[in-house]
Order: structure tokens, then sequence, then C-alpha cells
């Protein structure tokens, strides 16, 4: 199972049109939040399942702040982040995975990508689409290969 991530796009449809035309097909789009009203018009332009979450920007979404998903017998965690302390340390974002008994916990909020394991958890932030902010501040997105009974593969990708 393919599953693009995305997270941060606050409003802006650029990055996540190039992500979405450069990735197509896949089977799910997961974006952690920040869509700020632009919901509808992603899981129209992805053409597949979605699940997004609501950020701290998303005011007055009716989107939910936490899902927890099973697939190909992976148990995820998705949150925006931010209340878990992600901007400081991730820590409290695995302890809650682990309560959870999840073993891949997908956020975003730093506008920062990245791929670590922590414990027994897999934690995953694709970055910003819209306004990055790691060192060379370009856009990024995550693709997640899942498959019964293998590990999860992620990799972080970048817009051109």
């Amino acid at each position: 199972m393919k599953i693009l991530i995305v997270s941060d796009t606050h409003g802006i449809d650029e990055g996540i049109e190039q992500a979405i035309e450069a990735e197509a097909p896949f089977d799910l789009l997961i974006h952690c939040g920040d869509v700020e009203g632009r919901e509808y018009y992603i899981e129209a332009l992805a053409g597949s399942d979605c699940c997004i979450i609501a950020g701290n920007n998303d005011f007055f979404s009716d989107l939910n702040r936490e899902e927890e998903l099973e697939l190909c017998g992976h148990r995820i965690f998705v949150t925006h982040g931010h209340s878990y302390g992600v901007s400081l340390d991730i820590a409290g974002l695995v302890e809650e995975a682990e309560y959870r008994e999840c073993e891949i916990a997908l956020f975003g909020h730093t506008h920062k990508p990245m791929i670590t394991k922590r414990g027994n958890v897999l934690a995953i932030n694709p970055g910003s689409l819209s306004y990055p902010r790691q060192p060379g501040r370009r856009p990024s997105y995550v693709v997640m290969e899942l498959q019964e009974g293998k590990e999860p593969e992620a990799e972080i990708r970048y817009l051109v």
C-alpha cells in the first residue's frame, strides 16, 4: 500500500498539487493538519482515500484532531503534534502512540521533515509543502509503503 503523507499546506495549493502529480497513483493520502479550509479541494485532487486531521491553524474546522488507523496490519496514530510539544521533543508523541498501541506516529507542526525510530514507534513528520523550515527550506512530503508482515518503508521526498 502506497501512502502519501503531507502536512502544513496552510491553504496554499501549489505544493500539494505537485506532490500528488509526482506520486500518483497512491492508495491513501494522509494530511497531518493545517489545511486551512482546503480539505475538500485536497480530497477531490487526491482521487483516492484521504485522512485529513485538523492542526492548530484549522480554527473553525470540523476535522478530527487525531485519528487511529489500521492498515496492512500496522497501527498508525495521526495528529498534528502541537498538543504533544513536538516543537521541543517528540517524547510526548511517542508516549501517546505507545499508549494507543500504535507502531507508527504521523505528525506535522514543526515544518521540518523527519523519520526516526524511538523505542517501538516509527515517528514521521513530512515537513511542509508551503513553509518549510529545515536547512535549505525545500518543500517536503513522505511516501510510505506498507505491507502485511513487513517493516514499514518511508522516504522523505522534496519538490524541485
